[in-house]
């Protein structure tokens, strides 16, 4: 079994704890040299220049399908050029009527070499399969869609 680990640091600083008059911003260290401050949501009270984690589980998301499916074309021999994704986090209530991520939509677009093509069967299908080994998505419980165009 692996652990991995961030590090989180909150600081009340000048303000009073009372409801809407404390900052939610905080630094996330991933490593020694990589490090993020992190808020909520704009729509939250957050500033927009900061990352929220909406946008980190959409892009830890978007991360893993794509790692799983480079690993499958690899095994396939798949001449992969490029990969590009859009993930969109949707908040809304969740089947218990708590606010949540209720949908998270990716759309992979992937670049092969000069004359190779993948039938949209087969890469549905692909794309499919690294949805299902994707170590996130298997961790989250309401929907995620992969859209291929």
């Amino acid at each position: 079994m692996s652990e991995i680990s961030i590090d989180l640091t909150w600081k009340l600083g000048e303000a009073k704890m009372t409801p809407e008059n404390y900052s939610n911003v905080h630094e996330i260290v991933f490593t020694p040299k990589i490090k993020i401050i992190g808020d909520s949501a704009p729509d939250w009270r957050g500033n927009d220049l900061n990352i929220n984690p909406e946008q980190t589980l959409a892009a830890s998301l978007s991360s893993c399908h794509m790692m799983t499916f480079l690993a499958l074309a690899a095994k396939m021999n798949w001449p992969v050029l490029s990969y590009k994704d859009r993930a969109i986090a949707t908040l809304g209530k969740n089947s218990k009527g708590l606010m949540s991520v209720i949908k998270i939509q990716l759309t992979p677009k992937v670049e092969f070499s000069k004359n190779f093509t993948v039938e949209p069967n087969e890469m549905k299908k692909i794309q499919d399969r690294a949805h299902r080994y994707c170590f996130i998505a298997n961790s989250l419980s309401d929907e995620v869609k992969v859209l291929i165009n």
